[in-house]
């Protein structure tokens, strides 16, 4: 029996070596690009994905410890960029270079699924472990606050 993981509502079977981090995996198997490489030690956020709804970093989980979950990616948050999160990240002007964007979009999705009002120094916290060599921080807090009223909204 083949191993199988469910990614972005698609399942996909495992065919390679259940070693293999999952970020590899989904970038150089699958082509979702989206998810990005910063340090491969958990550290910077850039390769943030969400298995069964909960932030992971991609780097640290191989393929094998994914078998039977559900995986969402970037491209998964919203087919179209229509999710509040990265509308509000567009209102906000929040991407420089962008790298960082998505694991940072992804952690702040998990953060909105937990609690769903969240107050600055919340975000804060939460958001501790994506880092942004831009700097645009203020503009991640505000795109954050902004998505969490239209969420709440909807």
């Amino acid at each position: 029996m083949t191993d199988s993981v469910t990614i972005n509502g698609k399942l996909h079977n495992i065919d390679v070596d259940e070693d293999m981090p999952l970020l590899w995996f989904l970038r150089d198997t699958l082509n979702l690009t989206g998810t990005k490489y910063g340090c491969g030690k958990g550290i910077c956020g850039s390769c943030m994905v969400h298995i069964d709804g909960r932030a992971v970093h991609s780097c640290l989980k191989s393929v094998g410890q994914v078998s039977g979950k559900k995986v969402t990616t970037i491209e998964g948050l919203s087919e179209d960029g229509s999710h509040p999160l990265q509308q509000a990240w567009l209102a906000n002007k929040v991407p420089q270079c962008g790298y960082c964007q998505p694991g940072q979009i992804m952690q702040a999705a998990d953060l909105l699924a937990k609690n769903p009002s969240p107050d600055e120094e919340q975000i804060m916290s939460a958001m501790q472990g994506n880092i942004c060599r831009c700097g645009t921080y203020v503009r991640i807090k505000k795109a954050i606050l902004m998505a969490a009223d239209e969420m709440r909204e909807a």
